[in-house]
């Protein structure tokens, strides 16, 4: 090790037991971790400030043992970052759309009916079941009440599911439940749908008039509460949520992103197409173009109502896979370019990867092995000093680029901040 990176090594073990001391100094009063018995106390304390009957506070919240699997799913990760090739192909499938051009012609009356009153298209209806549980073929097994208790009872996020938990229990009690038949994912989602307990509350309906809102047997309740849910996340009747584009040779990466909307009459001007060529008109809806599997991938061009697919769930992969299925159950023809063969890094190669980025001054935020927007305006930024394509994603080319990248002024930013932070 030469002189500097001793000294190097010194100032940041120097530097992290300078802000570590700073940090415990500032910190408030330690917490005590509370035992199981203690939590269950204080959430029957919660749920009887919450209106949660007596006897469902002692008879059910009383009798939960805790689930210890949960909290491994809670912290585990994937070895490898999912890339766009491999989330889409296994998502949207052959069997997907064709059980889904099933559904759709087997509840046809009664979706027509929900899109009427929703403003919902059928065809999306059935794409997010069919994304979220298989069209009801899989619906989770994990007792829900258990799971949320024991989300409830850790530390890490114990206020969000605290409270998904007394819904839980006051839906219980509104649909006379059995609570051993009330099972789903491990983080407690429920049903056909998926619903989380405080969207259940607010969002299910009783899609067949029975006098009951049952997600786990109805496919009608499920359905009508999926069109209602959509409704009031902002869905825009009459709109798509978006559609493959062809972009032109020279087409300028930097505008691609969804935090970058432009007009469609923009766009047209850049000379982005449909794929068949037609143009995107000269319309003032705003419009963002996606790059999710790099400039060797399809393009996408998304409207308004993807954002309203994200607050279903907030992943681009997800909100592209749910609207070209949607477009495939209705019966459009698959993707006009091929997925390409993406690389495969481990959540650690592109831990390290985004560490270095930042270090090269290249900002992406925290380096949580994530190729979300930050790393990917991080990525675009440094392509485009290197002369490579500006397409945001980490190709084999660009990691080995940021590799080989100097660190040299990175460093010494780095000794003086540790410098500034020890003094």
């Amino acid at each position: 090790m030469n002189s500097f990176s001793s000294f190097r090594t010194l100032l940041i073990a120097a530097g992290l037991t300078a802000m570590a001391n700073v940090a415990h100094a500032q910190q408030s009063p330690e917490v005590v971790a509370e035992t199981f018995p203690q939590c269950i106390e204080r959430l029957q304390l919660l749920a009887r400030n919450s209106g949660v009957s007596e006897n469902t506070t002692v008879d059910i919240l009383g009798q939960v043992r805790p689930l210890p699997k949960i909290l491994e799913y809670d912290r585990s990760q994937p070895e490898f970052v999912q890339t766009f090739t491999g989330y889409f192909s296994k998502r949207v499938t052959d069997w997907r759309m064709n059980k889904g051009r099933e559904k759709l012609a087997e509840h046809s009356d009664f979706l027509s009916k929900l899109t009427q009153e929703y403003g919902v298209p059928a065809h999306y209806l059935i794409a997010f079941w069919g994304l979220e549980t298989n069209f009801g073929n899989y619906k989770g097994k994990i007792p829900t009440i258990s799971a949320l208790t024991t989300l409830a009872c850790d530390q890490r996020r114990s206020g969000y599911f605290s409270q998904e938990l007394m819904q839980a229990l006051l839906l219980l009690e509104r649909e006379n439940l059995d609570p051993n038949e009330m099972i789903g994912s491990w983080a407690g989602a429920m049903g056909h749908t998926q619903f989380m307990p405080t969207a259940y509350m607010k969002y299910a309906k009783d899609g067949d008039g029975d006098g009951k809102v049952d997600l786990w047997n109805n496919e009608l309740d499920a359905l009508a509460s999926a069109a209602h849910f959509l409704q009031n996340l902002g869905w825009k009747t009459g709109f798509k949520w978006g559609r493959e584009v062809l972009l032109p040779e020279d087409f300028d990466y930097q505008l691609a992103g969804k935090s970058q909307p432009q007009s469609l009459s923009f766009w047209s001007q850049q000379k982005v197409t449909q794929v068949g060529g037609q143009t995107l008109g000269d319309s003032d809806l705003k419009a963002a173009v996606l790059i999710p599997a790099g400039h060797t991938g399809p393009a996408f061009i998304v409207y308004p109502n993807f954002d309203v697919i994200l607050r279903w769930n907030n992943s681009e992969y997800y909100g592209i896979a749910v609207g070209h299925l949607a477009d495939r159950i209705k019966g459009q023809g698959t993707l006009s370019k091929p997925l390409p063969d993406l690389p495969n890094y481990t959540i650690v190669e592109m831990q390290q990867f985004q560490e270095k980025l930042n270090q090269l001054g290249f900002d992406v935020g925290v380096a949580d092995g994530i190729l979300g927007p930050a790393t990917r305006k991080g990525v675009r930024a440094f392509q485009l000093t290197m002369g490579l394509i500006a397409d945001g994603y980490p190709s084999k080319e660009t990691v080995e680029a940021v590799k080989r990248a100097p660190l040299d002024k990175a460093e010494e930013k780095a000794v003086e901040e540790l410098q500034s932070v020890v003094n």
